[in-house]
């Protein structure tokens, strides 16, 4: 297996809402009443740091099984900082996405501490997102304009 495509498809439904259809899937995005929204589902920035420890889960346990390291609980928290200047409109020399995301992985397991420093580090290396994350991807952006009110579907 090589290459493999994912994607998604949005209908904005508000300015802060948006319904996101990817496979079989209805995903609601929203922000907080804070941020002008209704509070209905977790935000943008939620919804990656929910991807990344997602993503983390299914990595860990696949190395786990490669390195026979027998895991019978695993619990994966995500935090991540951001500075609101730039979405906002204001005048900040910050970048608008995350300045630093932390994990912390908690694991019940009965493997070394050498075997856990490999596992982790394998993690690491393996996992998509923290690749997306930590990397550069190249993200490009483009604009269909139509007259047709219900051009999403």
């Amino acid at each position: 297996m090589s290459n493999l495509t994912f994607s998604v498809s949005g209908q904005s439904l508000s300015q802060t809402q948006l319904n996101a259809r990817t496979r079989d899937f209805n995903i609601l995005v929203d922000e907080p009443e804070s941020f002008g929204g209704r509070n209905e589902a977790p935000s943008p920035v939620e919804y990656i740091l929910a991807g990344l420890a997602g993503c983390i889960n299914v990595v860990a346990h696949l190395v786990a099984d490669e390195l026979q390291i027998k895991v019978s609980n695993l619990c994966i928290d995500v935090s991540g900082t951001l500075n609101t200047d730039k979405l906002l409109g204001k005048f900040t020399l910050e970048r608008a996405g995350f300045l630093s995301i932390f994990v912390n992985i908690k694991a019940v397991t009965d493997a070394s501490d050498e075997k856990l420093t490999k596992w982790l580090s394998i993690i690491e290396t393996r996992c998509p997102v923290k690749d997306t994350l930590g990397a550069s991807t190249p993200i490009s952006l483009s604009l269909k304009r139509k007259v047709l009110e219900k051009y999403c579907v």
